[in-house]
């Protein structure tokens, strides 16, 4: 446990100096006071900010849902395809949505739940199959917006979650998990932004009692191809700390999201995960929507 306090200490401390730095900040035109709304005063819908999703790709945005709004963002359909351990492994998620509610103008609360997802194997010596099905496990979220929800060049956010084991033998490991993200979010010139998510997780040891200390990171890019749709980029990777043997991943996302003329409010989004070592799986690819109400 030793390392893994440090490690959540060291994504407090760079949480806390990215905030300093851009303390100052202010815009040229402030944004409309909405800090009096709550989820039993809701934001009304002329003051709402522009739609954010924290989809498609891996990254999480720092951006909350509007006080007293309702959102939900999920896949339609998920596969992932791995052929790390000497099997090949197909995940198929059939929805996956994340419910969010806006408590107040920069906290939202979060659950997260996929409804059913099997898992089929092959081993590729044996030409053995397993399969396990199952609901997932359920995590618990919430985000608090620092800095920039409603204006300014950089967003910053602190997102703990908890990760309830719902799900059965095969599908989860059947234990309470944890951690913090901390997005940043930065505007670029010619429309570009930047997301970069550190995020430290306290994860159960694989064999035995115990847990771990897990680290993982992007640079998301993201830039609006025309007023409906947005490209988004990005590098992912993931250390995790296993005693019983350390684990490194890394993988080149593409996403694209279109917000449909005159509905602000819904999203259409998709992509495609590419593994780029050998312990990640090989390709994800994903259909997801998004709605605001």
């Amino acid at each position: 446990m030793g390392a893994a306090k440090r490690g959540l200490v060291a994504i407090l401390a760079l949480s806390a100096l990215a905030r300093a730095a851009y303390a100052d900040d202010a815009p040229a035109t402030p944004p409309p006071d909405k800090s009096g709304f709550s989820v039993f005063d809701p934001t009304p819908d002329a003051d709402l900010r522009a739609f954010c999703t924290d989809r498609p790709t891996k990254s999480t945005g720092p951006c909350t849902v509007d006080a007293g709004h309702f959102q939900v963002e999920s896949d339609v359909f998920n596969l992932t395809y791995d052929t790390s351990g000497g099997a090949d492994t197909t995940t198929l998620l059939y929805t996956n949505p994340t419910l969010k509610l806006g408590l107040t103008n920069t906290i939202d609360a979060e659950v997260n739940i996929a409804p059913w997802e099997t898992i089929t194997s092959k081993d590729r010596a044996t030409h053995h199959t397993t399969r396990a099905s199952g609901v997932g496990d359920l995590y618990i979220r919430v985000k608090a917006n620092l800095i920039g929800d409603d204006s300014g060049d950089v967003s910053f956010a602190l997102e703990p979650y908890v990760k309830v084991p719902t799900a059965p033998n095969g599908v989860g490991d059947g234990a309470v998990e944890g951690g913090l993200i901390a997005p940043i979010q930065v505007n670029l010139p010619a429309n570009w932004s930047l997301t970069i998510d550190p995020e430290g997780d306290i994860l159960k040891n694989a064999v035995g009692d115990g847990d771990h200390f897990n680290m993982s990171g992007l640079l998301s890019f993201s830039r609006p191809l025309s007023k409906t749709v947005t490209l988004s980029l990005e590098v992912w990777t993931d250390g995790d700390f296993d005693p019983g043997g350390a684990v490194t991943q890394a993988s080149f996302d593409l996403g694209a999201a279109w917000i449909p003329p005159g509905h602000p409010n819904f999203q259409l989004d998709g992509g495609v995960n590419l593994g780029l070592n050998n312990e990640t799986p090989a390709a994800q690819a994903y259909v997801g929507v998004s709605q605001r109400f």
